[in-house]
């Protein structure tokens, strides 16, 4: 009979290691979703910036709403942004979106229009407005890009804590 006998160096180290990677990796998702979700607020901008300006022209009668002030468009780029992230019992998430008020004052608005209203309004259309879906574009377009980015992020993390 063969008796084998190993050795292991370094096992008590590594176990502790990854108890506190365990207790860190909170911290780690939460800049990995950072990075992914700017990976999306800058394709937002992107599909801003590539909306049709109309120059405040009167839309006349029945004629479709087709394109946006230019302080609408300020108000969306101003107005875009991050909430702070949350942590749902391990799920870990922030929301885009749109805050604030735009710079077009009237009777109604006094304040200037809401930035998500105009957003929803450009996004969902209206019956004066067809549908221009800016955000979905763009969540689309950066869904992959977005995914990588927080992959990339995660696993450098993880490696520069494991190797230390």
């Amino acid at each position: 009979m063969v008796k084998a006998t190993f050795e292991f160096v370094g096992l008590t180290e590594y176990l502790k290691k990854l108890d506190t990677l365990g207790a860190k990796s909170t911290g780690f998702i939460k800049r990995a979703v950072y990075d992914g979700a700017a990976v999306v607020g800058k394709a937002m901008r992107s599909q801003i910036e590539a909306l049709p300006v109309n120059d405040g022209k009167y839309v006349p009668g029945n004629a479709p709403i087709i394109g946006v002030s230019q302080e609408q468009k300020q108000g969306l780029l101003d107005g875009l942004g991050f909430t702070k992230m949350h942590d749902n019992g391990g799920v870990v998430y922030t929301k885009l979106g749109f805050d604030g008020y735009n710079s077009v004052k009237t009777k109604k608005y006094p304040k200037g229009q809401a930035n998500a209203m105009i957003a929803n309004a450009i996004n969902s259309g209206t019956s004066k407005r067809p549908k221009n879906q800016f955000v979905n574009r763009a969540v689309k377009a950066s869904k992959e890009e977005s995914i990588q980015a927080m992959s990339k992020r995660f696993d450098f993390d993880i490696n520069e804590f494991m190797n230390k």
